[in-house]
């Protein structure tokens, strides 16, 4: 019964990540991307495009392309990264018509295309990369860069950028050059911001201790932050004294209370901390 509760609670939590996100996502596309033409890729770029040279709105050219890529999401990602990315490519184009139904923008909200563009980069990047590290995507042509990840070597942030490539190439010929090189600097950024915002996101402490009284440390380890540690005996160089090597990786926050919970209790402890974000394993990620 707890495990049950627990598992309900776990999806309500990603479902309302996701529908944050997605909000963020059509924040930056309809204030920001869609009055300033930009079209650095994704479903949103194509629907920026075909909008300048078709009777259609972006919003609506975004759901009907969505739809049609969803198939392709189901039958290569399987059927729980399928209902998400549903959920996530209707609430985006539902938001997107309803927004340009109850808050029409004909013109750019400043004179500052700079600026605008930051913005149409990161509050759609940041999204994105909330949705890949839920398991889902936006949609669109994000669900092709899913496919080329989970089918090859290629990092999200590249595959991505393979995928839009040839959209802001379109941008070019349709926009003017300003537009085009806009768009191209954005392909460019949003690439680096997915692989950022995921690493950071996912951002976990590597500890490696080197004392002679492990027994408090661990107790520290396993009672206060809920962790687990491996023990390694070991001999100094230079003095040829035993030593224990305590190994342990925690979450940021967590890293803090541990570092000054040592130097609190043994200040003559050694501790090497690093960075990594792709730690797989109970507690983390891909356990099963």
């Amino acid at each position: 019964m707890h495990a049950d509760k627990q598992k309900i609670r776990q999806i309500f939590l990603e479902y309302l990540m996701l529908t944050v996100s997605t909000l963020i996502l059509v924040t930056g596309v309809y204030l920001f991307k869609f009055p300033n033409h930009f079209s650095f890729g994704g479903v949103t770029g194509i629907a920026v495009v075909l909008s300048a040279v078709t009777p259609a709105s972006p919003g609506s050219i975004t759901f009907i392309i969505n739809m049609a890529l969803l198939l392709l999401g189901f039958f290569f990602l399987g059927k729980d990264a399928g209902i998400k990315t549903v959920y996530v490519s209707v609430l985006t184009s539902v938001g997107l018509s309803g927004a340009e139904l109850l808050f029409p923008i004909e013109h750019p909200l400043t004179n500052e295309p700079v600026l605008e563009l930051i913005f149409a980069i990161v509050l759609p990047a940041f999204s994105a990369a909330v949705f890949f590290n839920t398991g889902a995507s936006g949609g669109g042509t994000d669900i092709v860069a899913m496919i080329l990840k989970k089918y090859s070597r290629l990092n999200i942030g590249t595959a991505l950028f393979l995928v839009d490539l040839g959209i802001v190439v379109a941008a070019c010929f349709v926009f003017d050059a300003q537009t085009g090189l806009c768009s191209l600097c954005g392909l460019l950024a949003k690439s680096l911001v997915v692989d950022s915002v995921i690493e950071n996101i996912n951002l976990c402490k590597y500890f490696t201790i080197i004392c002679d009284n492990p027994q408090p440390i661990c107790d520290f380890i396993t009672n206060e932050l809920g962790r687990s540690a491996t023990i390694q005996h070991a001999e100094g160089a230079y003095m040829h004294n035993d030593k224990t090597v305590i190994i342990t990786i925690t979450k940021r926050s967590q890293a803090v209370e541990l570092r000054n919970f040592i130097r609190k209790t043994q200040p003559g402890a050694f501790i090497a901390i690093t960075n990594s974000s792709e730690i797989i394993g109970k507690g983390f990620r891909g356990f099963n």
